[in-house]
């Protein structure tokens, strides 16, 4: 039984054959279904340039899911610190807050969100890569301002997102809770949640540590059909295994006719063992066993497969097959 509560990352995946429209429409009908079936909380992930993901903004689509929901906790898993002015995050979502209040929260990375150095640069306005001292300084900023220039009444839950020692560590000094990417680096979950909880200071944002850790889910009736489901995406893994972001995602049946190296098969195995795919009961004890080995708060799930009917089903039957509670 799994202990801890359940939410949703959505990641807008553009399949091959559609529109970016087509694309915004499911992610309205996937915020109503996510709240109907007690998914605690749903994040927007922030890209840039892919023909894969679709470039939406996370404030925007947390506000357009805002107001179509009532209940769920919506908001960004993560918007990118480097890419954005503080005072504009500490605004945008201390705003969404006074609209929607206690159903905020406002996840911070510092990726650049894309794989072209060019996009990098022009988010950035010609800057370079952001060093630890300056992602600090950001992070800091946006904390501040949320609290001194942002008087609209109650505040955006805030979270630091991670995926190294590094970030983790920020996490604890600054004392927020944590959105550890397992469903990237699960090579570097166990360290990085040592680092965090051995650093921790409490802070006005978070007493004690607390841990959220997303991991890849791909839930279908049978263990071939949640293989097939994830063909896609392990196409376009294998293209980001080289360092390519401009890969399309692919149909499943395209995806079976592609062909993998025997490095990017081995290294797609490797990643697919600590995620949890496979049919409802396989899915439901590798979540539980992720929950006691990290000794995590809440898990969420992201689940990059083609159709949304599809991605709906993989949720729906994670719920069916898990017992959760309402609330961490």
């Amino acid at each position: 039984m799994i202990t801890v509560p359940l939410s949703a990352l959505e990641v807008a995946m553009v399949q091959t054959g559609t529109r970016a429209a087509d694309t915004l429409r499911d992610t309205a009908a996937f915020a109503r279904r996510i709240e109907d079936l007690g998914y605690l909380r749903l994040w927007y992930a922030e890209h840039h340039h892919s023909p894969a993901i679709g470039a939406f903004p996370p404030v925007v689509l947390t506000a357009h899911a805002a107001a179509l929901t009532s209940s769920i906790r919506l908001g960004s898993g993560g918007v990118l610190a480097p890419n954005h002015a503080p005072i504009m995050l500490a605004e945008q979502f201390g705003t969404l807050t006074a609209l929607h209040e206690g159903r905020i929260d406002l996840g911070i990375g510092r990726g650049p969100g894309t794989f072209d150095e060019s996009t990098a640069r022009a988010l950035r306005r010609g800057a370079g890569p952001t060093t630890d001292d300056e992602y600090r300084d950001d992070v800091s900023s946006t904390l501040r301002h949320l609290v001194d220039e942002v008087a609209l009444g109650p505040l955006p839950e805030p979270w630091l997102l991670a995926s190294s020692t590094a970030g983790a560590a920020l996490a604890g000094e600054l004392g927020l809770p944590i959105a550890f990417a397992h469903h990237i680096r699960p090579d570097n979950t166990l360290a990085a949640l040592s680092q965090y909880r051995g650093c921790f200071s409490p802070s006005r944002w978070c007493a004690r540590p607390r841990v959220l850790i997303c991991v890849e889910t791909v839930c279908a009736e049978t263990e071939k059909e949640a293989s097939w489901l994830a063909g896609p995406m392990d196409v376009v893994k294998a293209g980001l295994l080289k360092g390519r972001g401009d890969i399309p995602f692919p149909t499943p049946t395209e995806a079976a006719a592609h062909s993998f190296t025997a490095e990017e098969a081995q290294a797609l195995a490797g990643f697919r063992a600590h995620q949890a795919h496979g049919a409802p009961e396989t899915v439901a004890r590798h979540l539980t066993d992720l929950v006691d080995l990290t000794g995590a708060d809440e898990l969420m799930l992201v689940t990059p497969v083609y159709a949304l009917a599809d991605r709906l089903r993989s949720y729906e039957l994670v719920r069916q097959h898990v017992t959760m509670p309402t609330a961490p």
